[in-house]
């Protein structure tokens, strides 16, 4: 009968340094780690939270200033305005996270330079160099949108207060001219040739004006005796005139046109007309 195989005990020594790991408590184990981590790091740890601090506080005040300066009333039911509500935002909160979230990028790159992040070093540079001039050309972007469409708004209520409800085109050429410009504006920030695109806006413009000469002269002329009667005032609501073969009693004097009212008819007379046939007052 074979004697039976004796395996060798583990020696208290060898033991030992096992018992000593599993026997550590959590602190010792921390500071160590605390130690061995280099100082670099957390100088980054630092910035990157005094960042995330500074990104959140920036977005408030943002916000708060520009409510207290009233650019909530002055947006109200633009189109910009209109499309961030409808996805539970606002133009306000939009600029205000901009803000926030250009500090949010600083504080990132400002992290990555202390730990000396070596990999691509070249994009990073560039990205830095970038960064700012794509944060202000957002920004204007935005504030050309939101101006544009406030620009609409602004031309349309002036059409309709001198009865002129008919040319809807007249606002949207101003707020897309706006828009344009800001755009142009945004490019230039990031280094984008615009060279063309300032010549084709000036090409646009020489049109605008030619065209826009030609197909409303006889406006064009009824607007400017428009404002001449208005000024001057040769008649007013109440007078009893004829204006070559229609005569009545004056209504109302618009930009525009002046309606007469006789006999049962109402005349809607082109203010051109006036000059080019003459007016007579009945005392």
């Amino acid at each position: 009968m074979a004697p039976p195989v004796a395996f060798p005990r583990p020696s208290a020594e060898a033991s030992l340094p096992l018992s000593g790991v599993a026997d550590r408590p959590l602190q010792s184990i921390v500071e160590d780690l605390l130690i061995e981590l280099p100082a670099r790091v957390w100088v980054a740890l630092g910035v990157l939270i005094l960042g995330l601090v500074l990104g959140y506080l920036t977005g408030i005040v943002v916000r708060r200033l520009l409510v207290r300066v009233g650019v909530p009333d002055a947006i109200e039911g633009t189109a910009f305005e209109r499309t961030a509500r409808s996805l539970g935002s606002s133009t306000v909160a939009i600029i205000s996270k901009l803000a926030a979230y250009f500090i949010y990028g600083v504080a990132i790159l400002a992290t990555l330079s202390v730990v000396r992040v070596n990999v691509a070093d070249r994009f990073w540079n560039e990205v830095a160099a970038l960064l700012p001039q794509l944060f202000v050309a957002i920004f204007i972007l935005i504030l050309g949108i939101v101006f544009g469409d406030k620009i609409e708004l602004v031309v349309a209520e002036r059409l309709r207060a001198v009865k002129v409800p008919s040319i809807g085109i007249l606002p949207t050429i101003a707020k897309y001219s706006i828009i344009y410009i800001a755009t142009l504006i945004a490019l230039s920030q990031v280094g984008v040739a615009t060279l063309a695109l300032v010549v084709l806006l000036a090409a646009y413009l020489a049109a605008l004006i030619f065209l826009g000469g030609i197909a409303f002269r006889s406006m064009l002329a009824s607007g400017a005796a428009g404002v001449y009667l208005l000024l001057n005032q040769p008649y007013g609501i109440g007078d009893e005139i004829r204006i070559g073969d229609r005569a009545g009693v004056v209504q109302e004097v618009e930009l525009f046109v002046t309606r007469v009212e006789g006999e049962g008819t109402e005349y809607i007379v082109p203010n051109r007309a006036v000059f080019e046939q003459g007016v007579s007052k009945q005392r």
